[in-house]
C-alpha cells in the first residue's frame, strides 16, 4: 500500500512539473507561432502591393519571402522594442526543438539513394569549405593576438555547424563565458548577414541552378538554422523547392564532420603551453551525433521503402494508395518546411541580441569577419569547380 502510494504521489509531482515546464515555454512558442503567420500575411500583402502598383505582373507570387518577414520582425521586436523574460524560454525551445523537428520532416521528401548521392558528391566541396575555415581562421587569430581559445571556437563554428559545434568544443579546451559569448555573436552575426543576402546573389551568380545554389548556401552560411532560413527564403522567392533539399543534405553533411573536427581541433589546442597542464575532457563520439541528423536519414529510408512498395504493389506498406501515399509524404513535408522550419526562424530573429557586441573589441570581429568571407569564397569557388558534376 505504502509502495502504491508512492508512486501516485511520484506521479503527481511529475504531472505538475510537466505543467509548469509547459507553462514557461508555451507563451514563446505561442509568439513564434504569431510572428510566423505575420510574416506570411506581410508577405502577401506587400506581393499585393507591388502587383496592384504594376511592378509585378498579374497573378505574380510575391517576391518578397514570409520568412524573411519574420526573421526581420522577430529581430525588431528583440532589438528594438525589447523581450520580456516571460517569452525567452519558450522562444529557446521553439527554436532548436522546431528546427530539428522541421529538418527531420524534410527527409520524408527525398529517398535515401538521393541523399547518400548528393553527400557523396558534394563531399570535396564540403570538406574544402571546412578546412579553409578552420586554417584561415585559426592564421588570423594569432597574427591579430587574439585568444587561442577564441580563435579555435570560431573556426570550429565557422567551417562545421556554428553555434552547435562551439558549444561541444568548448569544454574540452576550458573555453570561458566572454570566450564562447564572443564566438557565437560572431557566427550569429556573418551567419545572420549571409542568410539574408545569399540566396538572392545565388540567384544571379549560378542562374538558378538549383544544385548549385544548395551547395552554396549549404557549406557558406555557419549554422543550420541560419541554412535553412536562407533556403527557404529562395525557395519563397524563386518557387524552386529542390534548393531546400540540397542545402539541407549539405549542410547535414558537414554537421557529421563534428564527430572528427570536435576531438581533433580540442587535441591540437590542448598541445599549448597554456593548455598543457589542465585537465581535458573530450566528448565521447557518439554523444557528438546530432540526433535530428538521424532522423533525418530515418525519414528519407522511410520515404524510400514506401516508394519501392508503390513500384512493386501498387501500394504503400501494403495500405496507402498512391494518391493516399503521395498526399501523405506532400503533408509532412509541407509542415516540415513551411510551418515547423517557419517558427523555428521566428525563433532566430527574437534570439538575436545585438547587445551582446556591447563592450566588444573589433579584433574578434575581424577574425569572425574573415572567417566568414574566406568560407563563402571558398564555396563559390568550389561549387563553381565542382558543382555541375553533381546530378540528383
Amino acid at each position: 500500500m505504502a509502495r502504491g502510494k508512492e508512486l501516485k504521489v511520484t506521479g503527481k509531482i511529475q504531472t505538475i512539473v510537466r505543467s509548469k515546464k509547459l507553462a514557461k515555454i508555451l507563451p514563446g512558442i505561442l509568439c513564434c507561432i504569431t510572428i510566423m503567420f505575420v510574416g506570411i500575411v506581410l508577405s502577401n500583402w506587400l506581393g499585393s502591393v507591388l502587383t496592384y502598383l504594376g511592378i509585378l505582373p498579374s497573378g505574380s507570387s510575391s517576391p518578397i519571402s514570409g520568412i524573411f518577414v519574420s526573421i526581420i520582425l522577430g529581430l525588431l521586436i528583440r532589438n528594438v522594442i525589447g523581450m520580456h523574460n516571460l517569452f525567452i524560454d519558450g522562444v529557446r525551445f521553439a527554436m532548436k526543438f522546431f528546427l530539428k523537428l522541421g529538418i527531420i520532416f524534410i527527409g520524408f521528401r527525398l529517398s535515401i539513394v538521393d541523399v547518400i548521392r548528393l553527400g557523396g558528391w558534394g563531399l570535396p566541396i564540403v570538406v574544402v569549405c571546412i578546412l579553409s575555415g578552420l586554417f584561415i581562421t585559426i592564421f588570423f587569430t594569432k597574427k591579430l593576438k587574439q585568444s587561442t581559445r577564441l580563435g579555435t571556437l570560431v573556426a570550429c563554428g565557422t567551417g562545421i555547424c556554428g553555434v552547435t559545434a562551439i558549444m561541444a568544443v568548448s569544454p574540452a579546451i576550458k573555453a570561458s563565458d566572454d570566450e564562447i559569448s564572443y564566438a557565437v555573436a560572431n557566427i550569429t552575426l556573418f551567419g545572420l548577414i549571409g542568410m539574408l543576402i545569399y540566396p538572392f546573389m545565388a540567384f544571379y551568380l549560378f542562374n538558378n541552378d538549383p544544385i548549385r545554389v544548395g551547395l552554396f548556401l549549404g557549406t557558406a552560411i555557419h549554422d543550420t538554422a541560419q541554412v535553412t532560413g536562407a533556403a527557404l527564403m529562395y525557395n519563397q522567392s524563386f518557387n524552386i523547392e529542390k534548393v531546400i533539399d540540397i542545402a539541407t543534405i549539405t549542410k547535414l553533411t558537414r554537421n557529421f564532420f563534428i564527430i572528427a573536427v570536435v576531438p581533433i581541433m580540442s587535441y591540437f589546442f590542448l598541445q599549448n603551453k597554456q593548455a598543457k597542464t589542465e585537465e581535458q575532457t573530450i566528448p565521447k563520439w557518439y554523444k557528438l551525433i546530432p540526433y535530428f541528423v538521424i532522423g533525418f536519414l530515418a525519414m528519407a529510408i522511410i520515404r524510400s521503402i514506401g516508394d519501392a512498395n508503390l513500384v512493386h504493389n501498387n501500394s504503400a506498406f501494403g495500405f496507402l494508395s498512391p494518391e493516399n501515399w503521395n498526399a501523405t509524404h506532400s503533408f509532412v513535408s509541407t509542415v516540415g518546411s513551411k510551418y515547423m522550419l517557419g517558427i523555428a526562424m521566428a525563433a532566430v530573429g527574437l534570439s538575436t541580441s545585438f547587445r551582446i557586441f556591447k563592450g566588444l573589441g573589433l579584433k574578434p570581429l575581424y577574425i569572425g569577419f574573415i572567417a566568414a568571407l574566406s568560407v563563402g569564397l571558398v564555396s563559390l569557388g568550389m561549387v563553381y569547380l565542382l558543382g555541375g558534376f553533381i546530378t540528383i
